[in-house]
């Protein structure tokens, strides 16, 4: 069995208890996203491939507090340490997972880096975008649609926190964020997509054909 595939073992086993939104099938998403993209860019597809893998593995036990993808590219490191993996691809590999939230000032430099920080957005419009935030909405009790609410003043992670809210506070704003091409490219093609949802989502609410 290749690196690769020992990788994938790895960090499916890893987030096996992950909530809905940054399960295993998430990563596979943007795994593929990732590739699709790497072969337009001319990306380096080896450090991609690993690192569009073990990109979430920092959100095993999240607390919210230790930021998933610090935590991430420390446990990326050790883990291609144990096969012996090139120091120097072991860096390429971990910039990636460490600036793929683009917080605290972290900017994707590398073309790879900036392709998985695409991919994962990307994962987070569209009609799979749509179905996340449903989900995640769900898993913290709020309800499905709360229009009334103003989704500037009303808080992260409470019974206010509405996919509609998620898209009116940032997944619209998702599509003006892409580094690369092909990124920005399929984000457009998602945005109107949404776009579109959502309009239509408003006008049943307020009972309109």
């Amino acid at each position: 069995m290749d690196l690769l595939e020992e990788v994938k073992l790895i960090v499916q086993k890893e987030l096996i208890s992950i909530n809905s939104c940054h399960e295993w099938e998430h990563t596979e998403r943007v795994y593929r996203v990732a590739l699709l993209i790497g072969e337009k860019e001319k990306a380096d597809l080896e450090i991609l491939s690993l690192a569009a893998i073990l990109h979430d593995i920092g959100r095993k036990d999240d607390d919210g507090i230790i930021d998933h993808a610090e935590r991430g590219a420390v446990l990326a490191q050790e883990i291609l340490e144990r096969y012996n993996y090139p120091q120097e691809k072991i860096d390429k590999v971990c910039h990636c997972i460490k600036v793929h939230r683009y917080r605290n000032n972290n900017i994707p430099e590398s073309l790879e880096a900036k392709i998985l920080y695409d991919a994962d957005k990307l994962d987070a419009i569209g009609a799979i975008g749509i179905g996340r935030a449903f989900s995640y909405a769900g898993h913290i009790g709020a309800k499905v649609h709360n229009k009334g609410v103003d989704v500037v003043k009303a808080e992260d992670f409470s019974s206010d926190d509405t996919a509609w809210r998620e898209y009116e506070v940032k997944l619209k704003y998702i599509k003006d964020k892409m580094f690369t091409d092909e990124g920005r490219r399929i984000a457009e093609e998602r945005h109107v997509f949404m776009e579109q949802f959502f309009k239509r989502l408003n006008k049943e609410v307020e009972g309109e054909l």
